[in-house]
């Protein structure tokens, strides 16, 4: 699994409308299975008087097919929840649910039309929808002289590196935090710099 990807940042709704039946899209980041039920649920009891809430999310990253879920809704078989969750499938984002509240129109669109209508509100709100961005964190114990404390400090912001805590005994002791892709050549500059005195764990 990719380390590091776009989620959604937050919350956030799109409406198109297509022969008068309105389509609100509502996404959201869903680190779980749990999270993306949930926020499902919500959507439902936001827009309790909507004809249809159809959903679908993808826990995990960009094309993961491991933690996937739809729902049509009481839509056509296959019209909304497996198009929408194409949609997010061929998308670069991860760790994501969207709900696609319909309010019927009084015009029937068919199956083609529903299909091509989910789908669309789905890469509506992709489009405009803020992002962030995951990142999985690893922690690190780094013990080394203090004649090495400053040149390790400058060395933290090209490994997007933070001090969590520090404490100063015999030698200097840190605990970092780190992006995980980043740990190994972290540790190895850091053993290079210190000529092998440092100790990174």
């Amino acid at each position: 699994m990719s380390e590091r990807y776009a989620i959604p940042a937050g919350e956030h709704e799109h409406e198109i409308a297509v022969q008068r039946s309105r389509f609100r899209a509502a996404i959201a980041p869903a680190a779980s299975v749990e999270d993306a039920r949930a926020f499902v649920r919500s959507i439902r009891d936001r827009y309790p008087d909507a004809t249809h809430h159809c959903w679908a999310y993808l826990v995990g990253a960009p094309g993961a097919t491991d933690r996937v879920g739809m729902s049509d809704d009481g839509e056509p078989h296959g019209t909304a929840g497996r198009p929408m969750l194409k949609v997010l499938s061929h998308a670069p984002i991860g760790d994501v649910v969207v709900v696609v509240t319909r309010w019927y129109g009084g015009t029937k669109l068919g199956t083609g039309g529903l299909a091509r209508a989910y789908g669309e509100a789905v890469q509506q709100v992709l489009a405009v929808a803020p992002r962030a961005e995951r990142i999985e964190w690893q922690e690190l114990d780094v013990e080394l002289d203090y004649a090495a404390v400053e040149p390790l400090r400058r060395m933290l912001p090209a490994h997007e590196a933070e001090i969590i805590d520090e404490s100063w005994t015999e030698r200097a002791a840190m605990r970092l935090r780190l992006p995980l892709e980043r740990v190994e050549a972290f540790r190895a500059q850091v053993i290079e710099m210190s000529n092998g005195t440092a100790r990174v764990t």
